[in-house]
């Protein structure tokens, strides 16, 4: 990544400066408008590396600076950067229908996703009708509970194969584990299929998906100078053009396949997202069709498995690092539905400190620190400041997540801080809104919320967890070490 951030830097530089000289006599001669502090674009060009690498921390360190409201000027682009749950209010609920468009990456474009991307259109007739599908079809109590069984065959496959692990003393990748576990369930409920059966198929499809996650979270100077779009110097458009067509490739085939089946007289219907999608699709072609079905489950599937592996591989990271709250967890679930036993969908209620582990992992890891930017549609103030019709506004959730003001001890793991509380994960409290909140949530927060607590409760319950190597939990850096996989030996409970 830094060489190929080098080799943009002087090309992005000599963008900005041109950019700099040639909007200075233009800006004065604008009405002046009371807009966000900040700084200037050619400090924002001479920290790349540090943006590009972990661009909210970055903009975390910005904010001390120059306030919880923010101006960004690169390029063609004003981005506004909040990092306040008063300014984050704002946004998500008095101004959310004036900023509820979305800033489209050059690397979405691919394929065309922007037109059909449920996170990436506007707010339109074909957004209305996807998000009405992905509630009906896929994360209503109803839908959600009827698949249930499916999960919890998922999560036995899970269990088993860290059994035997458990047998012979290896270590396992708790992302990998997280990821198999993950698009298999989702493959499943699309498909009625497992897209992965191997450690090689579960490298491959993890692959794809972090990388499309990477390519679109990566700040690229595609975005801010599109003029170098056919130079793409970054390689993001390329690198997601690749993975998207290989998965296109895949879905061609699986809805061909159900096609031709469906035409037999002794089709038994499978009742799966597939056949329900191609229902639709018969009766109106406009609503639903191939193509858009496609992108449909590429959105499932990227946004989908990314998000649980991440949240889970950290819940596990931090019950590492802190016995104190694993042997605590440990206790409430042997109590609760006693030990060994896997977690089931009912339980979750029964199980309030593991729902605060879920929620303070949630609180220091988001999985999208920067929640997708919004456009604002035209002129309007918040806080004070004019913010210009076209601006991009992020709502910097990691920041805010930490921010002492709000949370005691705001970078400790301390599940304990939930224990007692309303604040929840739907959006109605801004200082805690790793999904989003407003029309533009996140549609799979519910079958997200399910999926975490079960998997992760299950790994708790059924298995004591020592680090490989010998290493002492003192010994982990959870923020030095972010990137890196946490692995972990399983050892059988003895009952």
């Amino acid at each position: 990544m830094d060489s190929l951030i080098s080799s943009t830097l002087f090309i992005l530089l000599t963008c900005t400066i041109i950019q700099v000289l040639l909007s200075l006599h233009a800006r004065s001669k604008k009405q002046k408008h009371k807009l966000p502090p900040g700084p200037s674009p050619l400090n924002i060009v001479a920290n790349l590396v540090q943006i590009c690498k972990r661009p909210h921390q970055y903009l975390a360190k910005l904010a001390k600076v120059h306030g919880p409201i923010m101006r960004l000027k690169l390029g063609q682009v004003t981005t506004i950067v909040i990092s306040s749950e008063d300014i984050a209010k704002e946004v998500f609920q008095t101004n959310d229908l004036l900023l509820s468009s979305r800033f489209v990456p050059q690397a979405v474009t691919v394929h065309n996703h922007d037109h059909y991307s449920l996170p990436y259109l506007p707010v339109s007739d074909l957004w209305r009708d996807l998000r009405k599908i992905c509630n009906i079809l896929l994360v209503s109590n109803k839908t959600l509970d009827a698949c249930q069984e499916h999960r919890s065959n998922k999560l036995q496959e899970l269990l088993n194969d860290i059994h035997r692990s458990s047998l012979i003393g290896e270590s396992v990748d708790i992302g990998r584990a997280a990821f198999k576990t993950s698009i298999n369930i989702i493959s499943t409920t699309f498909f009625s299929l497992d897209f992965v059966n191997s450690v090689g198929e579960t490298e491959e499809y993890r692959d794809i998906a972090e990388s499309i996650m990477k390519a679109i979270g990566t700040p690229n100077v595609v975005d801010f100078f599109p003029v170098l779009k056919i130079l793409d110097p970054q390689g993001l458009i390329k690198c997601t053009h690749g993975h998207v067509t290989k998965l296109f490739h895949i879905f061609d085939h699986l809805i061909g396949k159900r096609l031709k089946q469906r035409e037999g007289e002794n089709y038994v219907v499978k009742n799966d997202m597939l056949d329900n999608l191609l229902n639709i699709s018969q009766e109106n072609s406009q609503k639903m069709d191939n193509i858009k079905i496609k992108h449909f489950f590429l959105d499932l599937l990227v946004a989908g498995t990314d998000t649980t592996t991440y949240a889970l591989e950290k819940a596990l990271g931090e019950l590492l690092h802190n016995p104190r709250i694993m042997s605590k967890a440990k206790r409430e679930l042997e109590q609760t539905i006693g030990i060994g036993k896997p977690v089931e969908e009912s339980d979750i209620a029964k199980l309030p400190y593991l729902q605060a582990i879920v929620k303070e992992t949630l609180r220091l890891y988001p999985p999208a620190p920067l929640i997708f930017p919004r456009r604002a549609k035209v002129d309007l103030e918040i806080s004070g400041y004019t913010i210009p019709q076209g601006a991009l506004v992020v709502i910097n959730v990691w920041a805010i997540g930490r921010n002492s003001t709000i949370w005691d001890n705001a970078h400790l793991f301390l599940p304990e801080r939930f224990i007692g509380s309303e604040i929840d994960v739907k959006g109605r409290d801004f200082q805690f809104t790793p999904f989003g909140s407003g029309r533009r949530i996140c549609p799979g927060l519910p079958l997200a919320m399910r999926m975490l607590h079960v998997m992760l409760g299950s790994l708790i319950n059924s298995f004591d967890w020592k680090l490989e190597n010998n290493l002492k939990p003192d010994d982990m850096d959870m923020d030095m070490d972010m990137d890196k996989p946490v692995r972990a030996i399983p050892v059988i409970i003895n009952n």
